[in-house]
């Protein structure tokens, strides 16, 4: 052992001491520590918190953070704005650091530099809880410097969330702000929208009612939430949670009103393909019991039908006859179809190149009955695609299927484009796209549905069994389409 070493033992005692000494040093620090759960309401809070707010421990404890700070009832537009902020570090789970006043226990207004982090578990993953450390730099810059400083940098916070939009109307209904968020969300440049009428935001179809009714509720209650919809610049409608206040001036007098708006877009995306998925779910248990029920007749007329054909009978009757095998046969192909769709099938899980398998799929779709019009392949494959974990066999169907629908789709001829890519070094993509008769728009959602068809003649379960494929295997299948133009479908599959 070197003279200079600490032994071993006596610095697993002081790691142990240390851990020890933590809880007192926390309680004791000079700076304001609050534990927060992921609806920020406190867990635990040290003893400057409770000198700098005036409030005991019992006072804060299981208290929302923002009722704790922003006692003020006149702070509104704050405590909004730090709502948003907060909800942006639990959720997606990133630090943040702010400046602002709170009241102090003296009742004067005291400037605290925030900061706010997820925890970490030992797997060093983020855990629900956050916490909230609030250091008082009130002597360290002056008052007007201060709160200049605190307002631009809350500005710029708040702006840099994209999931929210801020803008403020006067009473006149008119824009008078419109927050950089404002302007990612709702595509309108600044410059453009102020002094423009509020209505242009949220009249959908001309109806200004549901913009009256929300004014209306704002001035009886000085605050209102919604979940309604906005429409951008290019006359896009878009799901969002709108939180309305009053906008007082220095007087304390109504000025106007604050709006911030949530973008519920791809919460809505995620319920929706919740509710598809339950509804896949409950309809191949239907299909499935359906499809057993039907075979047991079926069954008895095809054996039916076998014995009478080693009859002698007269032409016309085996021609009925036959006619009858046929449609038995396409009733029996059916309820496979149906039984495919509902089975619980585990995928095989072998590496694969989705370049060799797309090539291996090309040569199939000569055997289907498709139209005789021109149609051009193009490809693009990203070379050196790292490979993934599947099977080849049910992958090709969908490859086949979705080649099928697009030649269908271009009884005149066509292009389609079938490109590879690696999407974020986590999935490998495949589009493909086509110039075909596209899908009208209201179609679009249902399109993964089992017994939905856009055609004249299909059952309706191709993409749906193509869907319960992708999802097997923890991917994704999205489609986009315009009328007249041609469908664009996306698969994303997650790399070995």
């Amino acid at each position: 052992m070197n003279g200079g070493s600490i032994p071993l033992s006596r610095l697993k005692l002081n790691m142990v001491d240390i851990k020890e000494k933590i809880p007192n040093l926390i309680e004791n620090a000079a700076v304001a520590v609050l534990f927060l759960d992921h609806k920020g309401n406190v867990l635990y809070c040290n003893k400057k918190t409770e000198s700098l707010t005036g409030c005991n421990r019992t006072e804060i404890i299981n208290k929302n953070w923002l009722e704790v700070l922003f006692r003020d009832s006149s702070n509104l537009m704050k405590k909004e704005m730090f709502r948003a902020v907060m909800e942006d570090s639990i959720v997606y789970k990133r630090a943040k650091d702010f400046q602002c006043h709170i009241l102090s226990a003296s009742g004067s207004e005291r400037l605290i530099s925030w900061s706010i982090t997820p925890f970490f578990n030992k797997n060093n993953q983020t855990t629900e809880e956050s916490a909230l450390f609030g250091y008082d730099i009130t002597e360290i810059e002056e008052r007007e410097n201060s709160v200049k400083n605190f307002d631009d940098s809350l500005k710029n916070i708040f702006s840099s969330i994209k999931e929210y939009a801020l803008y403020v109307i006067n009473l006149d209904g008119n824009i008078t702000y419109f927050g950089m968020g404002s302007e990612t969300m709702l595509g309108w440049n600044k410059r453009d929208i102020i002094f423009k009428h509020v209505s242009i935001l949220h009249n959908i179809d001309g109806d200004p009612s549901n913009l009256s009714f929300i004014l209306e509720q704002v001035r009886l209650f000085g605050k209102y939430e919604t979940e309604t919809e906005l429409i951008t610049k290019n006359k896009e409608v878009i799901p969002v949670i709108l939180t309305i206040n009053h906008f007082l001036d220095a007087n304390g007098k109504l000025a106007g009103y604050i709006f911030i708006a949530k973008d519920m877009t791809e919460r809505k995306k995620l319920e929706y393909q919740i509710f598809q998925a339950e509804k896949l779910v409950a309809l191949g248990q239907l299909s499935a019991g359906m499809a057993h029920e039907i075979n047991n007749p079926l069954f008895v007329i095809s054996g039916r039908v076998e014995m009478l054909k080693q009859e002698k009978l007269s032409p016309k009757v085996k021609e009925n006859i036959l006619l009858i095998e046929s449609q038995t046969d396409r009733i029996h192909k059916l309820v496979e179809r149906i039984l495919k769709f509902a089975r619980k099938s585990t995928p095989l899980s072998e590496p694969i190149n989705l370049n060799e398998a797309l090539e291996q799929v090309l040569p199939l779709i000569q055997y289907n009955k498709l139209p005789a019009a021109k149609i051009e392949i193009k490809k693009d494959f990203e070379k050196n695609m790292p490979q993934i974990k599947g099977d080849p066999h049910q992958l090709q169907e969908v490859f086949l299927n979705i080649l099928i629908n697009a030649y269908q789709s271009m009884p005149g001829g066509g292009v389609i484009k079938i490109i590879t890519s690696n999407f974020k070094n986590l999935f490998a993509q495949i589009q493909i796209i086509d110039t075909g008769e596209g899908i009208p728009a209201h179609s679009l959602k249902d399109i993964f549905m089992p017994f939905f068809s856009t055609k004249n003649e299909g059952t309706g379960l191709g993409l749906s069994i193509c869907y319960n494929i992708i999802k097997n295997h923890n991917g994704t299948i999205e489609v986009e389409s315009q009328v007249n133009k041609g469908s664009t479908f996306t698969i994303k599959l997650p790399f070995i």
